[in-house]
């Protein structure tokens, strides 16, 4: 499109420039001379002009396809960056759900020890109980030996 409208400008300015030379040429030859040297070097920095412009438009058309090739390359990064994000939320879930049930099972832990404690404790007093009976029937069996002796 730019290159276009230098063209257009170009085939303007060159035509305009043809008008006054010829203007020009009617009244004085040296000065048409002028002109149209004026005018063939007009004419060749806009063919100038349009060689940049062209260069231009196919760099940009090259960065264009590049940036779709990039899109592409995004959308595809970022889809599997989603699937990974979904993956892993379901890891998530699945771990809380893992937690949940390791933490009633500890609580539930808590409990047979703190019943299993009032149990040993109580067993503990009872063994307590049977050496000191123990002991006292050394004694007394000590006692008796000493005694039929």
């Amino acid at each position: 499109m730019k290159a276009e409208f230098v063209a257009r400008r170009g085939l303007l300015a060159g035509a305009f420039a043809g008008l006054l030379a010829g203007g020009i040429y009617a009244q004085d030859p040296t000065p048409q001379q002028q002109d149209t040297q004026n005018d063939k070097k007009d004419i060749r920095q806009d063919k100038k002009d349009l060689a940049k412009d062209r260069a231009d438009r196919n760099a940009d058309q090259s960065d264009i396809n590049k940036d779709k090739r990039d899109l592409s390359k995004d959308r595809a990064d970022r889809n599997a960056d989603q699937r990974d994000i979904n993956h892993d939320r379901s890891d998530l879930n699945k771990d809380r759900v893992d937690r949940n049930a390791d933490q009633r099972d500890i609580n539930h832990d808590k409990r047979d020890l703190a019943k299993d404690r009032k149990d040993r404790n109580h067993d503990q007093k009872d063994i307590h109980k049977d050496k000191k009976d123990l002991r006292k029937d050394h004694k007394d069996l000590r006692h008796d030996r000493r005694g039929h002796q």
